[in-house]
């Protein structure tokens, strides 16, 4: 048995469990951060995200507060969330932030997170917020298409997820494997909008046309940038973060005709785990990512979409509205963990 199977069993029998209606620890009421007096400390984060997309953040967070001290530590959503329940009974982070719903909930469920509501965190969409404040959403990504220019135009890239398994793009098309938080979380969304038979054969049909799995986005956005493959499935900031680099590259917001699912999207999240050796300074850390200049650094820096309203997107970066959304809320979608985890794993997806 494969390491990466092991520790997915052991996440999903834990999820299991929890399910089965043991009880969670009670939970203090939320609470905000209490002022804006000078904070100092140090401030451990494990973050889903890969450390260039979330230092930048970081430094301003620093440059604020220029005695606190952050210990970074970046890893896989699923790696850190094992962490996370191996260390419950002594914390070793205060905060963790994940690049989608999926892993955040189930470790909410497990009692590894604390409440907090964040100031500002009313203005944020009601479903990128936990009702009972144990994870606070950061950011929206998409879930797009990017082509090599030099292998495919735009009127023969596929409009439509569902196309990925045409036998015309068999062995072309690379994609994240199923450790992947935004890729499970793009399964459990599709589970749900187009039932669990339509979704298993949507599955096994990339298996059948030779698709590629990689550990992660950046290997997929790099091999499509080459050329190495015609076509990749990514969040949409990959696309942005590969054309910066000079590749030939476009971008497809998938599933926009009459009748398709539309398109679908994901956020990223932070939650306060039950940790209170310096709590003043990750809720303050919690307060900056979802205030106006946290937001915008996720937009400038990243090509993120952001969930506070006002906050101005990238130059360039497509704008949500006026795209056919898919109707879907992620959060609860993405709260199936145990029949998402089977689905997988019955199509046989790596």
């Amino acid at each position: 048995m494969s390491l990466r199977l092991f520790m997915l069993m052991i996440f999903t029998l834990s999820v299991i469990l929890a399910a089965c209606g043991q009880p969670l620890p009670p939970q203090a009421p939320a609470t905000t951060s209490s002022s804006a007096e000078a904070l100092s400390g140090a401030l451990v984060i494990y973050s889903g995200r890969s450390e260039p997309l979330i230092q930048p953040v970081i430094d301003a967070f620093q440059a604020r507060y220029p005695e606190v001290k952050v210990l970074l530590k970046a890893g896989s959503n699923s790696q850190l969330a094992n962490a996370l329940l191996e260390e419950k009974s002594n914390p070793q982070a205060d905060l963790f932030i994940t690049t989608e719903l999926f892993t955040i909930q189930s470790l909410a469920r497990q009692g590894v997170f604390q409440p907090y509501r964040p100031r500002g965190g009313d203005r944020l969409p009601a479903q990128f917020v936990d009702p009972d404040h144990l994870w606070t959403g950061l950011t929206q990504r998409a879930r797009v298409i990017m082509y090599n220019t030099d292998r495919v135009t735009p009127e023969a890239a596929p409009k439509s997820l569902l196309e990925l398994t045409d036998p015309k793009w068999r062995g072309q098309i690379a994609a994240a494997n199923s450790t992947n938080g935004s890729l499970q979380a793009q399964v459990a969304a599709m589970r749900q909008l187009l039932g669990e038979p339509a979704a298993e054969a949507w599955l096994k049909g990339l298996t059948a046309n030779q698709v590629t799995f990689f550990g992660g986005h950046t290997d997929v956005r790099k091999a499509v940038g080459s050329g190495e493959f015609a076509l990749g499935l990514v969040n949409h900031y990959y696309y942005y973060l590969q054309q910066a680099e000079g590749s030939k590259v476009g971008i497809i917001f998938p599933d926009q005709g009459e009748g398709q699912m539309g398109l679908l999207t994901n956020a990223t999240a932070i939650s306060v785990v039950n940790r209170n050796a310096n709590l003043p300074v990750a809720q303050a850390f919690v307060d900056f990512l979802v205030s106006a200049e946290g937001q915008k650094l996720f937009a400038e820096q990243n090509y993120e979409y952001p969930l506070l309203p006002g906050v101005a997107l990238r130059t360039g970066v497509q704008p949500l509205t006026g795209l056919q959304l898919a109707n879907v809320n992620m959060a609860e979608a993405t709260r199936a963990f145990d029949a998402t985890f089977a689905l997988l794993e019955t199509a046989g997806l790596p």
